[in-house]
């Protein structure tokens, strides 16, 4: 019987699995929902048990589609987001939630509740902060420890673990407390390339006490993505999956970073050797993520890294994003008038939305490429989430310029081709600041929702004048979550011969003529305004505020 691996990626709404051949060829998937709670402040929480439910579920349901027997399967891997799970020394867990709620153990990687902690951790400015582009986010670790620290002491007093949530998943499956490289370094300013925590850095910024029993509460033994965990699944975890107990368990990765694993090394149709420093791979889901792999350390102020085996072992990543990409697009949409009219239309037509509005658009459009022109004249700079890179500015908010009195679907449609370009022009942003610093590459391989729509990977690739390129899997995330389990059941050597026997590249999107060129330069002028403008409106009204501060203390 063939040996199959099983994939399971936890992204922000659901947990899925999915179950791969040793070609790397989709045999099942599936999907369950998960529970997100979100609160005043930008609080966002879920619970680990839930979650853990959820995979199994998936699992489960992924084995029936596929028809195989427990035997088969030969190796399993994680991925997920970048979520914080606490739990105690028995690993039960315990609440990050101001409402005591026990189920909600998981502050989320989109909660900026620990704005304000990532702020004093900066100002230190640290040399640490060096490997993480200058500056950590509030969507990281390390002010998230903080936050509870301060907030919610009993919690953070009482926890025998902080994990990245990738990691509370492999430790759910295998007992071991062994935490990945690529999660503590991409999130937890671990320093994988010295393999070691700098205690100086976290004394420094009020996090000290995590240094008593090495690091135990953090991660002590941390290993490269792939390297087996345990003796595999134990025997609860087996009966959770509806697999067989002792099956290797790889060390995780991020969700973003099973995406890169699962497309930049794919071959091509002529099967020539890939190199993965000239391939950027873009990961669009509820955010989006640009991850550049060198051979050497690359600075660059913004992005983040350079993190040492924070994707593919034995290089270095740089990994730019956007805090709301789908998400930005969803709200652009639902927020219009016409949003209920034309879901009622896109559902007669068997459709979801967005694919909806994009068929109308490219079927008026003279070219795949002339369908941005439809947003001339309107404006939008998505950072409903603030901005991750390489601006590095949690506080920056959302701007669209030329709105008008229109309610009508192709209202709708020129807002939505201006959410597209805006985020094509904060993706530009990021490989311009890559190139500006020796990163240079000659494709970008794209997943996730983006990858889907061909209006989207040609408004980038005339926006960056990359070769744009998708991955033959319709899967390339849990791809990559599958690859770690053929690693630790050493069906494959390392990542990297995983990911040249198993993946694969598909459709090319070129970069039109050079007029859409300049139509995009011109209009990426514009997102730069709105920039600024946002910027300058910002410090206007913290000028009112100290006004109002000093008149109340008069």
């Amino acid at each position: 019987m063939q040996q199959a691996f099983v994939g399971i990626d936890v992204g922000t709404s659901s947990a899925r699995a999915g179950i791969f051949d040793e070609n790397g060829s989709l045999l099942a998937t599936a999907r369950h929902p998960i529970t997100v709670w979100h609160e005043a402040g930008s609080v966002v929480e879920q619970s680990s048990s839930e979650i853990w439910a959820a995979c199994a579920a998936s699992v489960r349901a992924a084995m029936a589609e596929a028809a195989l027997p427990a035997s088969a399967i030969t190796g399993i891997g994680f991925d997920a987001t970048c979520s914080l799970v606490v739990v105690d020394d028995a690993g039960n867990p315990l609440t990050v939630s101001v409402s005591g709620d026990i189920r909600r153990n998981v502050i989320v990687w989109m909660d900026h509740r620990a704005i304000a902690e990532a702020r004093r951790v900066n100002e230190t400015r640290n040399d640490v902060l060096r490997y993480v582009g200058g500056s950590v986010s509030p969507e990281m670790e390390i002010p998230k420890l903080l936050w509870l620290k301060r907030h919610l002491p009993s919690t953070y007093h009482s926890a025998g673990h902080f994990f990245d949530l990738a990691d509370y998943l492999s430790f759910r499956a295998t007992g071991s407390t062994t935490r990945s490289m690529c999660t503590l370094a991409c999130k937890w300013n671990y320093l994988a390339h010295e393999q070691r925590w700098s205690g100086s850095y976290l004394e420094r910024i009020g996090l000290g006490d995590l240094a008593s029993d090495e690091y135990a509460r953090i991660g002590t033994e941390i290993v490269a993505p792939g390297v087996p965990l345990g003796a595999g699944l134990t025997k609860s975890a087996a009966h959770d999956l509806g697999l067989l107990e002792g099956t290797p368990v790889g060390a995780s990765l991020i969700d973003a970073h099973a995406g890169g694993v699962g497309t930049i090394g794919g071959r091509g149709e002529s099967g020539e050797p890939v190199d993965v420093r000239r391939r950027l791979a873009y990961i669009m889901g509820t955010s989006a993520c640009i991850m550049a792999t060198t051979g050497e350390p690359c600075f660059v102020p913004g992005v983040w890294g350079p993190y040492y085996s924070g994707m593919v072992p034995g290089f270095w990543l740089n990994e730019g994003g956007q805090s709301a990409a789908g998400a930005a697009i969803d709200h652009l949409v639902r927020s219009h008038p016409a949003y209920d009219e034309t879901v009622a239309a896109a559902r007669a037509a068997g459709m979801e939305i967005l694919e909806f509005l994009e068929r109308r658009i490219v079927s008026r459009a003279a070219s795949l490429g002339e369908a941005a022109l439809l947003a001339r004249d309107i404006h939008v700079l998505p950072e409903f989430l603030g901005s991750r890179s390489p601006f590095a500015d949690p506080d920056a908010r959302a701007v669209v310029a030329g709105m008008d009195l229109d309610v009508d679907i192709g209202s709708m449609e020129r807002l939505f081709v201006a959410g597209l370009c805006g985020l094509a022009y904060g993706l530009a942003d990021v490989v311009e600041s890559l190139r500006s610093h020796g990163v240079e590459s000659d494709m970008m391989v794209i997943s996730g929702g983006a990858g889907r729509s061909p209006l989207v990977r040609q408004i980038m690739a005339d926006t960056t004048r990359l070769n744009i390129a998708v991955p033959k899997t319709q899967e390339p995330v849990l791809l990559g979550a599958a690859m770690l389990g053929a690693v630790a059941a050493k069906s494959r050597g390392s990542i990297g011969e995983a990911m040249a026997s198993m993946s694969a590249i598909g459709r090319l999107s070129e970069p039109a003529a050079t007029g859409m060129a300049d139509f995009h330069r011109i209009k990426r002028k514009v997102h730069g305004l709105m920039r600024k403008l946002d910027s300058d409106s910002r410090d206007a009204m913290r000028e009112i505020a100290s006004i109002a501060e000093l008149a109340a203390k008069n």
